[in-house]
């Protein structure tokens, strides 16, 4: 079975108050029903940072999402993974509060997990950032995991 490692905004997407914006609401409903139709297909994971900020907001709607992925498979911190994040930090020069996203993307490397799945397109699913990421990943002959949005893991 193929792997997803969970980044934080698709349970943040999964279980919010509906946006106004209309682009934000078309992605909380791809990820509604990629969670209720597609999740099953995939062995899911998560890390203590998906945890740590999905616990963050409304009591309400973070008590629902840490409901929602208690089943979900936890990734265990380990010194390596820190260590990649912080090559990654240095190598795209990134400001510090970026860090978190980086985690995300070491522990999917780490793990060697099939797909990130995730909506933060400006810093994760993001074609300029996810060439250099490949370009890093080569230097150091890794494979580096798919990086997507839900879209991308609906079958045809």
């Amino acid at each position: 079975m193929e792997t997803v490692y969970l980044e934080t905004t698709i349970p943040g997407y999964l279980i919010s108050k509906p946006s106004r914006d209309i682009i934000i609401i078309a992605h909380q409903e791809i990820t509604r029903n990629w969670w209720e139709n597609e999740r099953h297909k995939y062995e899911l994971f998560i890390s203590e940072i998906v945890i740590d900020e999905i616990a963050k907001g409304n009591l309400k709607y973070s008590t629902e999402r840490l409901h929602i992925i208690k089943e979900t498979k936890i990734l265990a911190l380990d010194d390596n993974i820190i260590k990649i994040a912080e090559k990654y930090m240095n190598n795209f020069n990134f400001p510090d509060k970026l860090l978190r996203d980086v985690f995300h993307i070491a522990f999917s490397f780490y793990y060697e997990i099939d797909y990130l799945l995730t909506w933060n397109c400006k810093h994760i699913a993001n074609a300029h950032f996810i060439k250099q990421l490949k370009k890093i990943n080569n230097e150091m002959k890794v494979r580096t995991p798919e990086i997507c949005t839900p879209e991308g893991l609906f079958e045809f």
